[in-house]
């Protein structure tokens, strides 16, 4: 029985490990963007599940940066043309607007999803002749990946053991959730089949019905026309 019982946890281990490695922080998504168009970028979103976003336009090849004698920053910005610029609009499943910035450079968000769905980031560029091409770094997180580990660490002064078996536990808790959330659409999807079972057994009957009625009609019909022919 111990036996049994350290399997199952190494088994779980094991899987939540693996969970939290393919959880882990990912590198930005590059995207390019022709001005006067629009692409959209999905993520499924449970309830009550944190999500962050990072965007921001890429200088074009070639680009300078802006320089000023007068300024003493430590490292020079990229100066980008006014055709390099994006809108970004965030909405939720239902359509609801979470988060909207028009003709920026960059930009970010953070929300807490109120309804499970594909949450839906659609970004455009403005109109611009000759057409442009726009290049611009996404980077959207949620769950787990979206909390700042090494924040965490720093500002809790833990060691990184700490911090790997406090990333282990979200992500364990994070399966349990899921596994609730699977069961609860399992659930439905079954009670849908029901349903969906039930009407068209009704509708099988209701058909055999109307053909068994057309059936006595036409008999009916070629009776009573034999009849006046004097045929029967």
């Amino acid at each position: 029985m111990a036996a049994r019982s350290l399997h199952h946890l190494l088994l779980l281990l094991f899987l939540a490990g693996f969970l939290s490695l393919s959880l882990s922080p990912a590198a930005a998504l590059r995207f390019d963007l022709q001005s006067g168009h629009t692409k959209c970028i999905s993520d499924d979103i449970k309830v009550g599940a944190m999500a962050v976003g990072k965007y921001h336009v890429v200088a074009p090849e070639g680009g300078g940066s802006t320089s000023s004698s007068s300024s003493s920053s430590s490292s020079a910005q990229p100066l980008l043309p006014e055709s390099h610029r994006v809108s970004l609009r965030v909405t939720s499943p239902y359509g609801n607007s979470l988060h909207y910035s028009e003709n920026v450079q960059s930009g970010n968000f953070a929300f807490t999803a109120s309804e499970a769905g594909d949450y839906l980031a659609c970004f455009w560029a403005p109109d611009h002749r000759p057409t442009a091409t726009v290049g611009f770094e996404f980077d959207w997180r949620s769950g787990v990946s979206a909390r700042d580990w090494t924040n965490v660490a720093k500002k809790g002064q833990v060691d990184m053991m700490e911090v790997e078996l406090k990333k282990l536990e979200d992500t364990i808790n994070s399966i349990h959730e899921e596994m609730f959330y699977l069961r609860a659409r399992e659930e439905e999807m079954q009670e849908l089949n029901r349903r969906t079972n039930s009407r068209m057994a009704w509708l099988g009957f209701f058909s055999l019905a109307i053909c068994l009625s057309v059936a006595g009609l036409q008999l009916w019909h070629l009776k009573n026309f034999f009849e006046r022919k004097k045929l029967l």
